[in-house]
């Protein structure tokens, strides 16, 4: 510590000049176009993506209610779990571009340069071009950010939001305008209605960072503060104000809320539900961990972020990152209380510590992509300390931080590249080798040629696991609700929603969307982790072209899956936990219904089974819990055949069941209980009546229901359905005419 403050001042009580270096724009210009060529490249192979948001983005660019409110349906009869700020460039691109995969994901992509070019922006400011440069690469190769940056969840909205307000507060820094912090507050405010409770996590490093740097008087600061506290308010504020006082009954149901509350929603099932695991309607059991931690969600502790879900999204460089806030932070231990660089390596700096743990104790859902709102942190930390670092390296203490920064990348990198050994297997021993030699050099003085040798093998050693990764992940198709970057490593959360077990090393994991001969999730179909199944048999998907075995959640038989090849539309593997015969490894939620027409495990994996996005899905077939089907001609013909008539073409227990539906007509399919099938809407006198009104045409079987078992209002619908209409099997699917009495 003696050695990095005890030489000659560094203080700065202004910000460096920004003068531009002759190579710094075209620099720039090659990493933004860079970023986006590859975030481009295969794009379209991720298909509909997380359909559940797909099917919200259809319905909202054809009814500007839904547009609004975010309803799952152009007929409004629920909304999404989340506010609807992600999903409207979307629905403005599908309305411009017409309904394709195209013209969801491309927003998507936009928002991912976007963010490199603010985090580009935000580092250069106070650290320079180099830094800056650094910082906005290492985003653009982080895993999880060329995951979701090409994919439609809210979060590649949710984290340009975040750092965009980090580049108003660094502007806010520099001159202490209150209009910056009003645009801060903005940021946060519009970022409250994309993932609700989720961007709060930055709000404490802000507020610290203004409190502590900013220019004015403190009286003044806290002033200022309150000021960006109102914008965010308002920012959030006129959207659920207008929810809240708009009548229950002339809008669509609040989705994720047991009582129709936007409020409930922010508090609940997306607020402190995800901190103490009690999430009412959520896709399993909340409340207290098991001994040991080990709940439906993984382990939570100090080491989440290193375990095998997540460590190969996103933990390459945080020790990294750490070392360097630590190092930075004393560098600048003599420098003026408004000093740029302090300021920003305590925002970047606690983004990363609130963010990262709250992320590794939190009880609730947690999925491995929420990683990504760490990713712009790490990234500026490692660009903006490493160069701070190497311009004071002919100090012996600097050389010896250096030094352990490009060790400790060396060892994190060797034990995550370990963990899938058959995936690039020379890579893990070019970066040990490089990264012990580079280590020794950081070590030396050196001439200046040499040492900036030494300075891009360190920028090596740390870039070739998260590029190889990211390599991956852009030649792969993802879809589906719990996408992950990278190769397989096993690992995944735990224990599945019904307590079953998954592929071998997963514990259970819900529905992944990975591809691979080694048991992972595909988006084709082939080879994935089921949720809910326990059973030892064999989990082969059914058929090329035929519909396979179904089974409800609770499946515990030990009967093998239909064999690739056959027609067969179900397969007895022994009685589940409702004492009906399902094939083991069938995704939960059927009845029998068809199954997926992938091709069957390749490494003997028990439970594996068809991805979570095409679950029950060959030509037709229900959708499950994590993804929806594509269902095949005659049905999409049967459901568009004076499909104009009808307020809903149909009605399917859960979302991602109807989505599949939606997208292929076009068409408002009801998704009864929403995400979940858990939600409250519509009750079944509610269902009654609109089947006794005409305004629904038909009801796809074979869903699965919310918690509750027969008790849920979804459970009582499908029992009043098939005790009043009968069922007809087209393409594998059941379909019950709700007209024909």
């Amino acid at each position: 510590m003696t050695a990095l403050t005890a030489a000659k001042p560094l203080a700065t009580p202004n910000p460096p000049t920004r003068r531009v270096i002759r190579w710094e724009y075209p620099a720039s210009a090659a990493l933004l176009l860079g970023t986006a060529i590859a975030y481009l490249i295969n794009l379209s192979a991720n298909g509909w993506a997380n359909s559940f948001y797909s099917a919200a983005v259809q319905a909202g660019s054809r009814s500007w209610e839904a547009f609004f409110f975010g309803s799952s349906d152009a007929a409004n009869s629920i909304t999404v779990d989340k506010p609807p700020a992600s999903l409207w460039l979307m629905e403005l691109s599908v309305r411009v571009f017409g309904l394709n995969s195209w013209s969801i994901l491309v927003p998507e992509v936009v928002l991912g340069v976007g963010s490199v070019a603010l985090v580009w922006a935000t580092v250069r400011r106070p650290f320079g071009p180099a830094a800056g440069l650094l910082a906005g690469a290492v985003l653009a190769a982080t895993p999880v950010a060329a995951l979701m940056f090409r994919f439609n969840n809210p979060d590649a909205l949710l984290v340009f939001l975040m750092v965009a307000a980090a580049w108003a507060m660094t502007r806010a820094v520099e001159d202490g305008r209150t209009r910056w912090l009003v645009l801060t507050g903005a940021f946060i405010g519009f970022g409250f209605l994309t993932k609700q409770l989720q961007v709060l996590l930055v709000v404490p490093a802000l507020a610290l960072t203004y409190l502590v740097a900013g220019p004015p008087a403190l009286g003044k600061r806290v002033a200022q503060l309150f000021a960006a506290g109102a914008a965010m308010i308002v920012a959030a504020g006129w959207w659920l104000l207008a929810v809240e006082l708009w009548p229950a009954d002339l809008r669509p149901w609040i989705g994720g809320s047991q009582h129709n509350s936007i409020l409930e929603l922010t508090l609940g099932y997306n607020g402190l539900g995800r901190l103490n695991g009690e999430e009412t309607g959520s896709v399993g059991p909340g409340g207290e961990l098991p001994s040991g931690g080990n709940g439906m969600w993984g382990s939570t502790g100090i080491t989440r972020l290193f375990e095998p879900a997540q460590g190969g999204q996103i933990a390459w460089l945080i020790p990294a990152a750490l070392i360097g806030l630590v190092a930075g932070i004393l560098l600048r231990g003599r420098a003026s209380r408004t000093d740029p660089r302090r300021a920003a390596l305590i925002l970047w700096g606690g983004w990363l510590l609130v963010t990262g743990l709250v992320f590794s104790f939190m009880a609730g859902i947690f999925h491995a992509y929420y990683t990504v709102a760490l990713a712009p942190a790490v990234a500026a930390l490692v660009g903006a300390s490493a160069v701070a670092l190497w311009r004071e390296r002919d100090r012996p203490g600097v050389r010896v931080v250096l030094a352990a920064m490009v060790a400790v990348t060396t060892a994190t990198a060797w034990m995550l590249l370990s963990r899938s050994t058959n995936f690039v297997p020379w890579l893990r021993w070019t970066v040990l080798v490089s990264g012990i030699v580079t280590t020794v050099a950081m070590l030396l003085p050196m001439p200046r040629k040499v040492g900036l040798v030494s300075a891009l093998a360190a920028v090596l050693v740390g870039l070739a696991g998260p590029v190889a990764y990211s390599v991956d992940t852009i030649a792969t198709a993802h879809q589906g609700s719990m996408p992950t970057a990278g190769p397989n490593v096993g690992g995944m959360h735990g224990r599945g929603p019904m307590g079953g077990e998954g592929r071998p090393g997963m514990d259970g994991a819900m529905g992944g969307t990975r591809p691979g001969a080694d048991g992972q999730n595909r988006a084709d179909g082939r080879n994935g982790a089921v949720p809910g199944v326990s059973g030892s048999g064999a989990g082969a998907a059914p058929g090329a072209n035929g519909p396979g075995a179904g089974a409800d959640p609770g499946t515990n038989g030990s009967g093998a899956g239909p064999a690739p090849g056959t027609n067969g539309s179900g397969t007895d593997g022994g009685p589940n936990a409702s004492g009906e015969n399902g094939a083991a490894g069938a995704v939960p939620g059927g009845d029998g219904a068809p199954g997926s027409n992938g091709t069957p495990a390749t490494d003997g994996t028990v439970g594996a089974a068809q991805s979570s996005e095409t679950s029950q899905g060959g030509p037709g077939g229900m959708g499950g819990l994590l993804g929806s089907t594509t269902p095949g001609a005659q049905v999409v013909a049967l459901l568009e055949s004076d499909g104009d008539k009808y307020t809903w073409v149909a009605a399917a227990i859960g979302s991602n069941s109807a989505a599949g539906y939606q997208l292929a007509t076009e068409l408002p399919v009801m998704p009864v209980g929403g995400f979940n099938g858990s939600d409250p809407s519509p009750t079944l006198e509610q269902f009654q009546r609109y089947v006794a009104e005409g305004r629904i045409h038909y009801f796809i079987g074979g869903g699965r229901g919310g918690p509750g078992g027969s008790e849920s209002g979804s459970a009582a619908i499908t029992a009043w359905v098939e005790q009043n209409f009968t069922a007809t099997v087209v393409d594998g699917v059941t379909l019950y005419d709700l007209t024909a009495r």
